[in-house]
């Protein structure tokens, strides 16, 4: 690919000594490089494509990396990393040892403020503010949002800070959802004299871009801000209220635009600004532009046509297996409703949704809200099933604990992604949802070992009136096992014994119960006994299985894709509190490692980890006091 421009660009410092013309051409060959690179790596496409042109112009106005440049989630910054000396590493973005799918601190000093989860840059960009104005060496904050990130509760807590302290820093509001047309006429004349203006700020600057639009643009731009504010035509913005200079909504894709009113803002400002930027994601790549996600999460694909490569898999994914269960149990049972946030197809609730649209409830990113809306259902007679991803659930914490435990409302949690999750990495990880969950009162958590195993949760789940229930499944695809035609709703707080043995017993919770089984394959090659267990009970535990487990055996293990404190540790506490810990029994306790792992292939992170099934068998046999080194030679 011929690049020119952008060969030139190293560093953003070297944008400085382009003309705005060639940076608008600049913009046009960073698209076909982010084009040609996640074609090759997969990733988020379309949120990358729609910021080119805001990312190439704020780092040719701003002086990065002493101004602190903050991208919300951080899943549109492939341009940013290609133009701040990444660019002959993006081949191994979102792979092992690679560069990391969104922004993070120990990987550049470009990216001042680590993000994965949304709508956490503008309070970000108001600590570097507050940094900054108490001596601190940086320069300008800049909080680059999205139109679904700022509805999220917390930006707008950050908003309302922000504008309450009135210190200078800047919010670029990345609006994809809304467009409008390209600048004409009297619009253009008058941003063209605008940075050249001595006199004016930034409100005379704010009125004029809507007044020099002709009036059908008028007109749009007006409903630009309406969808965005909430405010009608003649009223201060919302953001203008909380204490936000307001400019906008201005062309996001237009380079004239955009450098004139950045250049503006930043000579003039002296408080906290608000820049309506309107983009659209996939911007220039039209298999991206057209796609129902806008392109938003890809894998591997054809430049030419757009047609991704994907693998067949072997077994239905645990995500479409919940949601055709949930649809069905639903046709037969009107109480059921379904809530997530933002997160429909990721879920499985578009499947639920398409079946029963009336019950299917999308929050937005409100994890806060969808929890506390979920117990509300509950406590409204409906049976709400939630479905929210591990690493998400957690900033809906204290709604579980306030709102469903304490209340014992029977709120179903469908937890998705839980464990290691390969590409996305350490921010994305569902480590620790068995630990928060089990330490909670009145919560049932399970956890599904295939996907005939949730399927069976699924119906548990839909028949448990008692209290809140959760269970989990990680992502991808399932285990290839039969699939029974209903699920039959489980006893609760009972495993199962798969396999018996009289030398070690493996203790499974979830997903991991795979590898379990071929640890075991692998230890009766070694003459060792093996009972493997599925526990499927985090809380309440099966007393009697572990107990028998524990008198029977000498060694007990349990194994599970968590962090330190959950299955495990429920199962010492029980161990301990019975008095069942003495000289005769061995116990190991094998979870994710306490540190967080970066990304991967799932297979590559679990060997990170120690949780293969030659670590299990390792565990087991050193346990049991057999040389494993030397066994397996």
């Amino acid at each position: 690919m011929h690049t020119p421009h952008l060969d030139r660009v190293h560093v953003p410092s070297d944008l400085k000594s382009l003309t705005d013309p060639e940076l608008g051409r600049l913009a046009g060959e960073l698209r076909g490089e982010v084009i040609s690179t996640v074609a090759q790596t997969g990733g988020h496409l379309g949120s990358s494509l729609g910021v080119v042109e805001l990312t190439v112009a704020l780092h040719a106005v701003f002086d990065t990396p002493r101004d602190k440049l903050i991208w919300d989630v951080g899943h549109q910054c492939y341009p940013h990393k290609i133009l701040t000396g990444r660019r002959d590493r993006m081949h191994t973005l979102r792979q092992g040892g690679g560069l990391s799918g969104f922004t993070k601190r120990a990987e550049s000093d470009y990216d001042p403020f680590g993000a994965a989860h949304s709508s956490t840059s503008i309070s970000a960009a108001l600590g570097f503010t507050v940094g900054r104005d108490m001596g601190q060496p940086t320069g300008d904050a800049v909080a680059v949002i999205g139109d679904g990130a700022i509805g999220a509760g917390m930006a707008f807590e950050a908003l309302n800070a922000a504008g309450a302290e009135g210190r200078r820093m800047f919010v670029i509001l990345n609006d994809n959802e809304m467009s409008i047309a390209p600048p004409v006429g009297a619009l253009s004349k008058y941003l063209s004299g605008l940075y050249a203006s001595p006199v004016g700020g930034l409100h005379e600057m704010a009125q004029g871009i809507e007044k020099a639009l002709p009036g059908p643009l008028r007109d749009q731009a007006r409903r630009a801000r309406q969808l965005v504010t909430g405010a009608s035509g003649g009223q201060g913005t919302l953001f203008e209220e909380l204490g936000f200079q307001y400019i906008g909504p201005i062309d996001g894709h237009d380079m004239t635009q955009l450098l004139t009113v950045l250049r503006t803002a930043r000579a003039r400002a002296t408080g906290p600004v608000l820049i309506h930027a309107c983009t659209v994601k996939g911007k220039g790549y039209a298999p991206a532009e057209g796609a129902a996600d806008c392109g938003h999460g890809v894998g591997k694909f054809d430049v030419a046509t757009g047609a991704q490569a994907k693998a067949k898999p072997n077994a239905p994914s645990y995500t479409s297996v919940f949601g055709k269960t949930l649809a069905t149990l639903a046709e037969t049972d009107p109480k059921i409703v379904g809530i997530t946030a933002a997160m429909p197809s990721g879920t499985g609730m578009d499947i639920f949704a398409k079946a029963h649209p009336a019950r299917m409830f999308d929050v937005g990113i409100a994890e806060q809200h969808g929890v506390t809306f979920a117990a509300g259902l509950a406590a409204s007679g409906l049976k709400p099933f939630c479905a929210i991803y591990s690493s998400f659930l957690q900033r809906g914490y204290d709604q579980i604990v306030h709102d469903v435990a304490l209340q014992n409302l029977p709120v179903r949690f469908a937890i998705d992604r839980a464990g290691l999750v390969g590409a996305d990495g350490a921010t994305h990880a569902g480590a620790f949802d068995v630990g928060y969950l089990s330490a909670l009162p009145n919560l049932t958590v399970m956890a599904a070992a295939d996907e005939a195993e949730l399927v069976h949760m699924v119906a548990t789940a839909a028949a448990h009136d008692s209290g809140p229930i959760a269970f989990r499944y990680p992502r991808g695809a399932g285990e290839g096992v039969p699939m029974p035609e209903r699920g039959t709703p489980l006893e609760i707080g009972k495993g199962r014994v798969l396999q018996e043995g009289a030398d070690v017993a493996l203790l499974s919770f979830g997903a991991h119960l795979g590898e379990c089984r071929k640890a075991t394959a692998l230890l009766d090659g070694q003459g060792l006994s093996v009972t493997l267990a599925d526990a499927r009970f985090a809380k309440p535990l099966d007393h009697a299985l572990i107990r028998r487990l524990a008198r029977d055996h000498r060694v007990l293990m349990t194994v599970e894709q968590g962090a330190v404190g959950g299955f495990g540790a429920m199962v010492l506490h029980f161990l301990a509190a019975e008095g069942l810990l003495d000289g005769n029994l061995a116990i190991r306790t094998m979870t994710l490692p306490d540190r967080f792992i970066d990304q991967a292939a799932p297979d590559a992170m679990y060997a990170d980890a120690g949780l293969t099934a030659t670590d299990i068998a390792a565990t087991a046999a050193q346990a049991e006091g057999v040389d494993w080194t030397l066994s397996t030679v």
